[in-house]
């Protein structure tokens, strides 16, 4: 390892600045310089998911990428996905679907499930499935978790219908600011 440096990240929209060595797996700073503890050590090898977070809104698996990949890049854990009085979409829908049983590949599934929600609005089974397919759960709730992805799917498109639209932009409006 090499000695270490000081980093400045991003993590659930806040600056954090941590000194590390740069080959630091990125999971070990969420959970021991940061006390984030959605995302979990699993197996250490980017094989089981239970480390899975955001970066950028993709995941992935914070067990493999070492602290100086990361750079200025936004870093999206469990906790920074919702609050206790607005949860995100997909929060909630696992709760509503009691898709937990010991909870320890729940960060995983939540977080493939945003991030499968970032890239496609309206996936279906198959999408989600494939999303889902290499992360392990070891107590047998998948069926519950696919429940909930469903439902996060749906809570999603009901939020999004929510949201006010932007001012129509008018033909006439784009010609005046076009040279």
């Amino acid at each position: 390892m090499t000695l270490p440096v000081c980093f400045s990240l991003n993590v659930n929209d806040a600056v954090a600045s941590v000194e590390a060595s740069p080959e630091t797996p990125l999971l070990y700073i969420l959970r021991n310089d940061l006390s984030l503890n959605g995302p979990k050590y699993g197996c250490g090898l980017g094989e089981c998911g239970a480390c899975a977070v955001l970066v950028d809104g993709r995941a992935v698996r914070s067990c493999t990428v070492p602290l100086g990949a990361v750079g200025a890049r936004r870093v999206t854990t469990l906790e920074g996905l919702g609050t206790p009085e607005h949860l995100h979409p997909v929060q909630a829908a696992f709760i509503d679907e009691a898709a937990a049983q010991c909870g320890y590949c729940l960060n995983g599934m939540i977080i493939a499930t945003a991030s499968l929600l970032n890239r496609n609005v309206d996936p279906n089974e198959e999408d989600i499935r494939e999303a889902l397919r290499h992360h392990l759960c070891r107590c047998g709730t998948h069926m519950e978790i696919l429940a909930a992805a469903r439902r996060a799917v749906g809570y999603a498109k009901a939020e999004r219908a929510r949201r006010p639209l932007p001012d129509p932009v008018t033909l006439d409006a784009v010609k005046e600011v076009s040279p």
